[in-house]
């Protein structure tokens, strides 16, 4: 019985040995796993204080990301007019250089075609086109006869146009209302004449100046116009002025504000509208469809009166500026006319209003400048001057050859034709969109 007690407590002993052994390594199992555990849950802590960082850091990654996305917001508009003029630049860049040159006028229907009067457009229209594919075409009262037949005409050439180049052609018209009406004017359209500009600045109310400009372009439009040469900038200051009933007043505070609600009324009805007449010719006496006007003021007085309305047109994004013939000689130093001036037209208008859209001359029919030059030689002032468009020269053909001459001779470079070109199918593409 000893025997087996003593080989009864062995067994046992062994027993507690085996479980000793086992529960120390249990232990060590669990120590292995509680520090497994521990780091595991160190590491998720760190982990969720990273999340936590990555959300003030998402949240300030947001909050980058926001201002980069208003930072893309507010270049917008940048980065809209680069690919507008990447694409502009990759049209001209496949047009020949006679192509080229004839985007750089604006002329009467008569000059491209030789008819005496043209009221409507056919094949002929369409081959002269291809001669001369001009960047824009001007009507006036003789051309534009009714409805239907203004509806027709500016319809066929705008699509022989179309077929030809591969964007618009400008079909303007002088329409700014009262004394200035070529549709208006004629009751056989049946609109309503919005009036004198003089009447709307004297109301005080830049909403009814905004009306009137949704007017006149609605109905334009719908006729096929896309370009109106309006508003009138100039500020009359003078009771001798021509430009008394077509301007909205006789200074600055009241004409800016006017001016700028016009830009924003024309460009809502989708057409295309040109400030005019830059640097300003309503504080003169005298006429420049007959003879050169002249201004005494300095640049300095310009930039706190007459330059203003002209601000706020560029401010409001309007996409074409007509310089007229006044010679400002307290600014240039000479009597160049500021159409033909680069005094003018670059240094004031393109450096220090930082202007980059189309700059045309006023009419060079005008006696103000229709003499100072031969019709070949004109082109190229305007040019070199910094216009981009040369309006309705005397004699268009000698004029467009006079600028081709320019540019083999090396009076003009062909990059500097390009220049105003990709400006001038810019704004056309515009049309479009």
């Amino acid at each position: 019985m000893k025997k087996q007690a003593r080989r009864t407590m062995a067994n046992i002993g062994v027993v507690l040995a085996t479980v000793g052994v086992l529960a120390l390594g249990l232990f060590f199992t669990y120590k292995v796993i509680a520090s497994s555990y521990h780091t595991s849950d160190s590491s998720t802590s760190s982990s969720t204080s990273m999340t936590a960082l990555g959300s003030s850091s998402s949240s300030s990654s947001s909050s980058s990301d926001s201002t980069s996305s208003s930072s893309s917001s507010s270049e917008g508009s940048s980065t809209t007019t680069d690919a507008a003029t990447k694409k502009a630049q990759e049209i001209v860049s496949g047009m020949t250089l006679e192509q080229k040159v004839a985007q750089l006028f604006m002329v009467r229907p008569e000059a491209v075609t030789q008819v005496k009067t043209q009221t409507k457009a056919g094949d002929y229209t369409k081959q002269c086109l291809e001669q001369y594919p001009v960047g824009g075409i001007v009507y006036f009262s003789k051309n534009l006869v009714s409805t239907s037949q203004t509806t027709s005409m500016l319809s066929d050439t705008q699509t022989y146009y179309q077929d030809i180049m591969g964007f618009p052609i400008f079909l303007g018209v002088d329409e700014e209302g009262g004394t200035v009406a070529r549709i208006a004017g004629n009751s056989n359209f049946g609109v309503t004449n919005v009036g004198d500009m003089a009447d709307i600045g004297a109301t005080g109310d830049t909403s009814k100046a905004k009306a009137a400009a949704v007017t006149v372009g609605t109905y334009l439009t719908k006729l096929g116009f896309n370009l109106d040469f309006a508003p009138d900038s100039d500020i009359a200051s003078t009771s001798e002025s021509v430009m008394v009933r077509r301007s909205f007043g006789a200074d600055a505070a009241t004409v800016a504000p006017m001016v700028r609600a016009q830009v924003d009324g024309y460009l809502s009805t989708g057409i295309l509208c040109c400030s005019k007449h830059f640097p300003g010719i309503g504080g003169v006496t005298g006429d420049s469809e007959d003879e050169l006007i002249y201004t005494t003021s300095t640049l300095d007085d310009m930039k706190k009166s007459e330059l203003l309305p002209f601000e706020s047109a560029i401010d409001a994004g309007v996409p074409m500026i007509m310089v007229g013939h006044i010679s400002c000689s307290a600014v240039t130093g000479d009597d160049i006319p500021a159409s033909l001036n680069p005094k003018i037209v670059t240094d004031v208008l393109r450096n220090d209003l930082g202007y980059d859209g189309v700059i045309t001359t006023d009419s060079l029919e005008m006696g103000a400048v229709a003499n100072l030059y031969s019709s070949s030689e004109i082109g190229v002032k305007a040019l070199l001057a910094g216009d981009d468009m040369i309006l309705m020269p005397k004699d268009f053909e000698a004029c467009y050859q006079g600028v081709l001459d320019a540019v083999k001779d090396g009076t003009l470079t062909e990059d500097r034709i390009d220049e105003s070109v990709v400006r001038i199918v810019r704004a056309k593409l515009a049309l479009e969109s």
